[in-house]
């Protein structure tokens, strides 16, 4: 006969069980990447190629203003573009796991409603930290560094996870909602936004319509932040966005976040599939 706990009343209890349950289904995640290494294998050898590809084959043909290095104008974009990319990870995995029912067995399961939610958060996050480390070698590889300090360094680390932090909850959300056909196809999507900002070339330099979209991308807030931070080579601007981009690259993830985590936690509540 099995037993059902009761479930806890008090608010300090209910934060207690959602953490503990978020960690028991964020270690299964763990336990799944360990049984399938050519996940991992992949999610590592794509930063290198980009990195190889965009610092070698396109950044010989590429000039910094004021001649700076273009690696080192390079590096941090990339740095946010892999962040970017992670949510085409979160969105298949939550689709995937809705469509195979994956998620219907947890939610029989008498756990926290949230457990689900932030356990497949805390594995983006490592996976996310993980992909970080491994473009930041990859960086010192090729002949980037920061030149303003450790501290400063770590603060655009954080940056760059806080904007990964946030397209978790987007990327849960999405996959709540689409098909793993459908979450396939985002790299479509993904791609023109990435390089519709300063990733790779100032703004400065495309056409008025498109600079303005630019500018506001909040992929352009992290990556312009990012380089003030680490003393890379950045693109400048007299607009409200290029003077304020680290207030951006807070305010953006913030707002994010504020967006689409209860979005998140209420779609998989009601979700019925």
């Amino acid at each position: 006969m099995t037993v059902v706990p009761p479930l806890p009343r008090t608010w300090p209890s209910r934060l207690r069980w959602t953490l503990a349950d978020g960690w028991t289904v964020a270690r299964s995640g763990l336990i799944h990447w360990t049984r399938n290494p050519s996940v991992i294998l992949y999610n590592l050898l794509q930063p290198v190629v980009m990195v190889v590809l965009f610092g070698f084959v396109f950044g010989s043909a590429m000039s910094v203003a004021g001649g700076g290095d273009y690696r080192e104008f390079l590096m941090p974009g990339l740095f946010a573009q892999t962040m970017l990319f992670g949510v085409m990870s979160t969105m298949m995995v939550m689709s995937v796991h809705a469509t195979k029912g994956v998620t219907d067995r947890f939610r029989s399961m008498p756990i926290s409603p949230a457990a689900v939610v932030l356990g497949r958060s805390v594995n983006d996050m490592l996976n996310s930290i993980l992909e970080l480390a491994i473009l930041v070698l990859c960086g010192w590889a090729v002949g980037w560094n920061w030149h303003s300090g450790p501290a400063s360094a770590l603060a655009a680390i954080g940056l760059l996870l806080l904007l990964r932090f946030a397209l978790i909850w987007v990327g849960i959300h999405l996959g709540l909602m689409i098909t793993p056909e459908a979450a396939g196809t985002a790299y479509v999507l993904l791609m023109p936004l990435t390089m519709l900002a300063n990733t790779f070339v100032s703004p400065t330099q495309m056409p008025g319509w498109l600079s303005g979209i630019a500018e506001w991308n909040p992929l352009s807030a992290t990556v312009a932040a990012t380089r003030a931070l680490f003393g890379n080579p950045g693109w400048g601007g007299d607009s409200w966005a290029a003077q304020h981009a680290l207030l951006l690259a807070i305010g953006w993830p913030v707002l994010l976040v504020a967006v689409f985590l209860p979005l998140s936690v209420r779609r998989y509540r009601r979700l019925d599939r």
